[in-house]
């Protein structure tokens, strides 16, 4: 029998889970955790409660009872219950997938499923989704919401990441790495300072910089709007110092 629409704000599905902590039913692990003072841990659950039928039975895909499928999919590893997203389960991950998993690779070394376009082409940090989000410091590689990859190699989640664009904040909060290509900004800004010069007094003075992008040390003209890396162009620069060379007045 196909299954049945009902199940929470997180899932599909036509079961109620049995806590392995507390014994108390509850559509999913999200719900339970939201309303109790610990956490359910999916991967212990034993039993469930048909929403049908009202049978307790074990961890299936398939009432025993009214033979209702408790979800299009199942993974009797995460006891996950859901409508088919063409979900699959990450041995490495630990947990399941939104796929489809054709779509998708695991990075040993990020220790994360990552979208198959960035195969080779993303910076690798170890074990990069076992870190929280810096945004909200909520937990990133069991979360419901997508990742965003950055530059740098770290993460956000999705939501964040638009979010904290919508600020005008352009940085990796972790390491302050452009998170976007900045190319047409800098253009912008380099015409900008070129018609805004400095009074008389600062034209010639310089200052030591250490750029966020490509982590070189230099010294550079000083302008009151951004001071340009000499290594890579880019203007998300750190002021390492004082004025220099400035002439007497």
């Amino acid at each position: 029998m196909a299954a049945s629409v009902l199940g929470c704000e997180h899932y599909i599905r036509s079961c109620l889970l049995r806590a392995p902590c507390c014994s108390k039913l509850y559509v999913c692990r999200l719900c339970h955790d939201a309303k109790e003072n610990h956490q359910m841990d999916r991967f212990k659950v034993k039993e469930v409660k048909c929403s049908i039928c009202n049978r307790d039975q074990k961890a299936q895909q398939t009432c025993e009872g009214c033979r209702i499928k408790f979800g299009e999919y199942y993974c009797d590893i995460c006891h996950l219950f859901d409508k088919d997203k063409k979900q699959y389960h990450c041995e490495q991950c630990g947990i399941c997938r939104i796929g489809p998993k054709e779509m998708y690779f695991h990075c040993v070394k990020c220790n994360l499923c990552l979208a198959s376009d960035l195969r080779g082409n993303h910076k690798c940090v170890e074990n990069v989704s076992r870190q929280n989000c810096p945004v909200c410091m909520e937990d990133i590689h069991t979360s419901r919401i997508g990742a965003q990859v950055l530059p740098c190699g770290h993460l956000l989640h999705k939501t964040c990441f638009k979010e904290m664009s919508k600020t005008g904040a352009y940085r990796c909060p972790l390491c302050m790495h452009s998170a976007w290509d900045m190319t047409t900004c800098w253009e912008e800004l380099d015409k900008e300072i070129s018609q805004t010069p400095m009074p008389t007094e600062y034209q010639n003075s310089t200052v030591k910089i250490l750029c966020n992008d490509c982590q070189t040390h230099c010294t550079v003209q000083f302008h009151v709007l951004g001071m340009k890396c000499s290594g890579c162009g880019s203007y998300n620069t750190a002021q390492d110092g004082g004025l220099i060379n400035q002439e007497p007045q």
